[in-house]
């Protein structure tokens, strides 16, 4: 990420499946910081992909950040699997219906980044209650489960008042918590993202459009989004250019 704020973090949803190991290795020699996985169970989301096997065979092929976006019902009861898995990150959904704080616990005493996705309709508000476990906020800018969907700017506004979640207390250590964007990272949206302060863009579909060049996409959307940075708006003051896109 040398010369960069801006983290990438590829998702390998749309890529070839029947490779990954091949897949990772392209992304992040092409310029991703870090590889973003999207687990789903085919009940929390409508869509099935993978597990933690197939994660913990990934990880061999090298110590480059792995993220793990878990869509699933039941990610207590899975924690311990995607620990050994090796992820180094571990992101599920605040709207589960079973209890979130020994979860993120168990995130944490492990040694992993805890973080809290949030649905498209879901306020941060949800995130209050664990303000104090959280490494990570991620915010949905598609409904989770499948790529390809459309770029939803309105919701993308909640990406700067997410950091006030992370705003550091009188006498606190300055933090290392991260706001990341999942759903439509692409050379369309980037500088409105990194307007908005985010600090790591999930990118997905656009980076393995048939033709496309993953490393010219990659160096694009890192330098846009530094480029909407350094020229940070209010948020909801959108742009048209940035109201539309394809997700990852």
């Amino acid at each position: 990420m040398a010369g960069h704020r801006a983290i990438v973090s590829a998702s390998i949803l749309d890529s070839d499946l029947s490779n990954l190991s091949r897949e990772c290795r392209k992304a992040l020699k092409a310029g991703s910081d870090r590889i973003h996985l999207d687990v789903m169970d085919g009940h929390f989301v409508p869509n099935i992909t993978f597990g933690p096997a197939i994660i913990k065979r990934l990880r061999k092929i090298g110590k480059q950040p792995f993220d793990a976006h878990l869509m699933i019902s039941e990610p207590g009861r899975y924690m311990d699997q995607f620990i050994d898995a090796g992820c180094d990150s571990i992101t599920f959904h605040v709207e589960v219906e079973e209890p979130i704080e020994p979860t993120l616990l168990k995130i944490r005493k492990a040694g992993r980044l805890a973080g809290l996705a949030i649905k498209p309709a879901t306020p941060l508000s949800a995130l209050d209650p664990y303000r104090d476990l959280l490494d990570i906020i991620m915010v949905m800018t598609v409904e989770p489960g499948f790529g390809g969907q459309k770029f939803m700017a309105d919701v993308a506004r909640k990406i700067d008042p997410a950091h006030q979640v992370f705003r550091d207390r009188p006498g606190e250590r300055p933090s290392r918590r991260e706001v990341h964007v999942d759903g439509g990272a692409n050379r369309d949206t980037a500088e409105y993202c990194g307007g908005l302060g985010v600090d790591v863009l999930v990118a997905g579909s656009t980076l393995w459009k048939k033709g496309a060049d993953i490393e010219q996409e990659i160096k694009l959307i890192k330098s846009l989004a530094d480029k909407g940075y350094r020229h940070r708006r209010p948020a909801g003051e959108p742009s048209k250019k940035h109201t539309a896109g394809e997700a990852e």
